[in-house]
This record gives structure tokens, sequence and C-alpha cells, in this order.
């Protein structure tokens, strides 16, 4: 069975599917009808509110070779996604494991979280968990200064102590 036209691959690596995947051309009246943004929730976090879903038909997906360590395994085959989001701009290229199965889920994972961003700002759910994260660190590392410089008074006021003695 081969794919419909409008789903061909117009390169060896480049697919670019017009329509959402299991739908036919002659159901364009389906992607014309008006329909509410769904939301996907994040994977693993219950408290957390869904993120915006991403549509198919607005998600161009290449799959190139891979690179970095690995040697021939890795540098020959074309498991590394690249995914590009038509109406923002924004490519994300994953090659975190060889699995092109997983790098392409890792990918709209994180198209998903870029174009929350590119879309909600500072109201990102996203940008907040990142600002939050941020505070913390800088929480932790002034509590580890103050607490360095305690340990170098406590240390001279103790070479005093012995020097008087």
């Amino acid at each position: 069975m081969s794919p419909p036209a409008s789903c061909r691959w117009p390169a060896a690596l480049l697919r670019v599917c017009t329509a959402p995947w299991g739908l036919r051309p002659r159901d364009e009246r389906a992607l014309l009808a008006p329909r509410a943004v769904t939301a996907v929730p994040a994977a693993g976090r219950k408290d957390r509110p869904a993120l915006p879903a991403l549509e198919e038909r607005e998600l161009e997906e290449q799959f190139v070779k891979g690179h970095g360590p690995g040697g021939q395994a890795t540098n020959k085959t074309s498991n590394c996604v690249v995914l590009k989001h038509v109406p923002s701009g924004i490519v994300v290229k994953c090659h975190q494991t060889r699995s092109v199965d997983q790098n392409r889920k890792l990918a709209r994972k994180i198209l998903q979280e870029k174009v929350d961003i590119f879309y909600n700002g500072e109201h990102s759910l996203v940008y907040k968990e990142k600002q939050e994260a941020e505070k913390k660190k800088q929480e932790r590392k002034k509590r580890a200064k103050e607490t360095l410089e305690k340990k170098k008074l406590l240390k001279e006021l103790w070479e005093l102590s012995k020097n008087v003695h």
C-alpha cells in the first residue's frame, strides 16, 4: 500500500505531510472544519497543566545522519530527527538515542515546550519552571557561600585562640 499523494517524500530523507497521519486527501473537509485547540498533558506530571498540542500538518520532519561519539554506528545511520514547526519557524534537532522512534518522541516533546515559550513568553509553564529552578539554584549558591564564609571566620577564630594560649 503506497502513501497518498499528499504524504509522499520529496527527498529520500524528508517527510512533509500536509495532512495528519491516517487522513486521506478526500477527507480535506475535516481539516477545514473549525476545531478547539486540544491540550496534551505533560508526561509524568499529574499536577502540571497541559501544554498546547502540536498538529502534524504544521510540522516538517527530516531524518539526517547522526553525529558525535559512537563511531560508524552513529555517523552512518539516519536516526537524527530534525523537526520544524512551520508557523513559528522553530527548529529542533534531536539525536539523544539510537532509536528513530524515541528521537521523534523526544523531538516533539522539546518542540512542544519551545512552542509554548514562543507563544506564551514569560507566562509559559516551561518558562516559569525554568525561572523557579534558577531561583532555587541561586539560593543554594548563596547558602553555600554563607556557609563557606562562616567556616573561614570560625577557622580564623580558632587560630587566634590557639595562638593566645
